[in-house]
């Protein structure tokens, strides 16, 4: 399946973020979360261009990672064997993954605002369920979403540019929200880049979002078969202020089947 925005994208991704910083930023919360819950085996979802399965994968972890965008999944691919991993990339999306992998894992982890394209409450009741068929009873969920309770409030609507340079060569990457009349965002990203000093070429790519809330979200996981269900503000473990902080980041626990059906 074609994933325009994602696709296109994929060749310069790794030169929009930060890995360096954002990995060392993020790798301990999310350790953390790991070794609470006693979680070797883990499936990274929505994995992209693959950076934290491959972090992950060289501390011992053993990682899948799966993305509906095949152009995606193949620098992915490109990564990990530059980086001589043994991490295993699949193509596949949400609603997908339990019938495409065959397999639980102790860990689900879905970052980077990747759950937001779940569209409406369907495609999000489906997508938890997805994700709660993948994990083994008691397994760890653990969630990085935008505060979109806050995004909501404030009308955000411009997210910071981001700038990276080759050489003689130079990208600007620029990210804005359109509201649309029905609840949903088009989260639109302009790429440009030029060489030598030269006139700057320009592509644009959009994709939806459904903007969720902490409430929503929250509700959806516990009709899912999550529980232990716990907020936090940003990947450091930071209390989740809806008015204050950046992000939303949820980590849950899927029931043991036991206390589903009594349930």
């Amino acid at each position: 399946m074609q994933v325009p925005l994602y696709d296109a994208f994929s060749a310069d991704y790794d030169r929009f973020v930060s890995w360096e910083g954002r990995l060392a930023y993020e790798l301990d919360f999310i350790e953390g979360q790991l070794a609470a819950g006693d979680a070797r085996r883990v499936l990274d979802v929505a994995c992209g261009t693959g950076r934290h399965a491959i972090a992950l994968t060289q501390r011992g972890y053993d990682v899948t990672g799966a993305d509906l965008s095949a152009g995606m999944i193949a620098r992915a691919r490109e990564n990990a064997a530059a980086a001589r991993v043994d991490a295993r990339f699949v193509v596949a999306g949400f609603g997908q993954l339990a019938a495409r992998l065959g397999e639980r894992f102790d860990a689900l982890l879905c970052l980077g605002n990747s759950l937001p394209h779940a569209l409406n409450a369907a495609a999000l009741s489906a997508a938890l369920g997805d994700f709660a068929a993948c994990l083994r009873p008691g397994g760890l969920l653990l969630i990085q979403n935008r505060n979109f309770d806050r995004v909501l409030a404030e009308r955000q609507r411009w997210m910071p540019p981001q700038a990276h340079q080759e050489r003689a060569k130079e990208w600007l990457f620029v990210r804005f929200y359109d509201w649309e009349p029905d609840g949903a965002l088009t989260f639109n990203v302009v790429t440009l880049q030029r060489e030598n000093g030269g006139e700057w070429r320009q592509q644009v790519e959009a994709t939806r979002l459904w903007p969720q809330r902490q409430s929503e979200l929250t509700a959806a996981l516990g009709a899912a078969g999550f529980e232990a269900i716990k907020c936090w503000g940003d990947m450091q473990g930071g209390p989740f202020a809806p008015g204050d902080s950046p992000n939303l980041v949820i980590t849950a626990r899927r029931m043991d089947e036991s206390t589903e059906k009594s349930g």
